[in-house]
């Protein structure tokens, strides 16, 4: 299949694999690298600085996303590693003893800060730092440190400023190619159907049904990386574009894959049941080319939604070419349902097997048809300030429970002041991400430094005032208690 889809569309096929156009990624890491050693050895961090351009290599990922979440927990797990080894070699040199507390405790480190792959990283960066021991450990534990963050710094730079990826491409591929393999499905069973039909046919098609859901999951990662990518990235305007249409496919062909493979265990369970003499007669000639027939149909509208996915033509030509198709196998499906017509008083099995098989029809029609209807809504990447504030909500909450003395009225003005600069963190990436030409014309003024930072202290001090207000409305929101009337004695009567 592979070898099929590189002859027919080789652009295609090498999209799909490397997500850009090959090259691109081994010239950013090589250009990382490089730049990472000469900025370490010009700032003199070691002897030798070539952590730095390691740690470059290991940060430049496939999304800028990415690259800046693997900087942000490769130097944490570097100076949580050499925070623990300055610890202990101020007190005690390397033993063995040492040695294994410095791996247990920097393992726990570790994963109390949940850095997941990168929790090795803090051990073997705790042992560099210990093998030097003596007074030489905070030198070359600081060196470590620097070259780390060179390292990550040149990464993010260079990921960032030369070609950021999109994917848009490599995702839209992903969910063609599984468009046309689904498609390629139902045609050879339709072809399987016409030269005759077996109950070890039956159970074939039905296994080979089961497996469509792998290359399911491998194009709902192609198409995470794309939205992850358009995080932080001036491209990210085409993954937006993109996006709902190719979310939308992915999702009414996933369904498809699961009403296929109820339609092939209805047409097993016809065939099982029956016995072996007359498993051949599970489906009349007529009713098997009539199904065929149903399914090469729905295999010629899987390639309009592949084409969809693709952006290979205009989408309105292709929506309007699939809405035929439907119309045409709404036609033969309603040919087939009285070709399957029985007596469910003479054969109550039958009448409801076949009513099984011709509702996975009718579903498969609809999840057809949504999978090239266009998005209601648009698409905007996820929020860095929503990971964060989560996180503090979280520990907020566990304040909560050990500390019962916190009153609502600080505990929501510190909430109160988490969204607002959770908010300000969020426009501030996205100001980074996508810059304001406005902006850079004016950067020539004299005034524009003191007229941006008194724009900043407005805002942190709005932030505040919409804290302390917060108790303020709220006590004004409150009912008033009614006064008491008549005396001490007569309340108490």
């Amino acid at each position: 299949m592979r070898l099929i889809t590189l002859l027919r569309h080789p652009r295609r096929a090498v999209l799909a694999r490397w997500g850009r156009i090959p090259g691109i990624r081994t010239a950013k890491v090589t250009l990382a690298a490089v730049l990472a050693y000469v900025a370490a050895d010009l700032l003199n961090t070691t002897a030798t600085p070539i952590l730095a351009p390691l740690t470059a290599i290991l940060v430049v990922q496939v999304t800028v996303y990415q690259t800046v979440a693997e900087g942000f927990q490769r130097v944490l797990s570097v100076l949580a590693g050499v925070l623990v080894a300055v610890v202990l070699a101020t007190v005690v040199g390397l033993s063995w003893w040492s040695l294994g507390v410095v791996v247990a405790a920097s393992l726990v480190l570790g994963q109390v800060l949940r850095l997941g792959s990168h929790t090795l990283e803090v051990p073997i960066s705790a042992m560099l730092v210990l093998a030097v021991g003596g007074g030489a450990a905070p030198q070359a534990a600081a060196g470590r440190v620097y070259e780390t963050l060179i390292g990550t710094v040149t990464g993010i730079a260079v990921n960032f400023a030369i070609a950021p990826p999109v994917h848009v491409e490599s995702a839209g591929s992903a969910v063609a190619g599984l468009a046309t393999r689904l498609g390629d499905f139902l045609r050879s069973l339709a072809t399987d159907l016409r030269s005759g039909w077996s109950r070890q046919a039956a159970q074939d098609w039905l296994s080979a049904a089961r497996s469509l859901s792998a290359s399911v999951l491998q194009a709902d990662h192609s198409l995470v990386r794309a939205e992850q990518s358009a995080v932080l990235n001036p491209r990210g305007g085409e993954v937006r574009v993109a996006q709902p249409r190719l979310r939308t496919a992915l999702t009414a062909i996933e369904y498809c894959t699961i009403v296929v493979r109820s339609l092939c265990r209805e047409m097993f369970d016809r065939t099982f049941y029956l016995p072996p003499e007359l498993e051949a007669e599970a489906y009349s000639a007529a009713a098997r080319v009539a199904l065929a027939d149903v399914l090469d149909l729905a295999g010629a509208a899987f390639d309009g939604v592949a084409a969809v996915a693709a952006g290979a033509e205009p989408v309105d030509t292709t929506r309007a070419r699939v809405a035929e198709q439907l119309d045409e196998l709404y036609r033969r499906r309603e040919h087939l349902g009285r070709l399957l017509l029985v007596d469910p008083q003479a054969d109550a099995a039958a009448w409801q097997q076949h009513g099984a098989l011709l509702t996975a029809v009718d579903r498969l029609r609809v999840e057809i048809e949504a999978a090239v209807r266009p998005a209601t809504r648009p698409w905007r990447p996820p929020s860095l300030a929503e990971g964060p504030r989560r996180a503090a909500r979280r520990v907020v909450g566990a304040a909560e429970q050990s500390l019962p003395l916190v009153t609502d009225r600080s505990r929501q003005a510190v909430r109160r002041m988490m969204d607002v600069a959770a908010d300000a963190a969020a426009e501030a990436a996205e100001h980074l991400a996508k810059p304001d030409p406005r902006a850079a014309h004016s950067r020539g003024d004299a005034g524009a430094g003191p007229l941006a930072e008194q724009a900043s202290a407005d805002a942190a001090a709005a932030a505040f005032r919409a804290a302390a207000d917060s108790p303020a409305e709220e006590d004004a929101a409150r009912p008033v208690p009614p006064p008491r009337t008549g005396s001490p004695e007569g309340d108490q009567e």
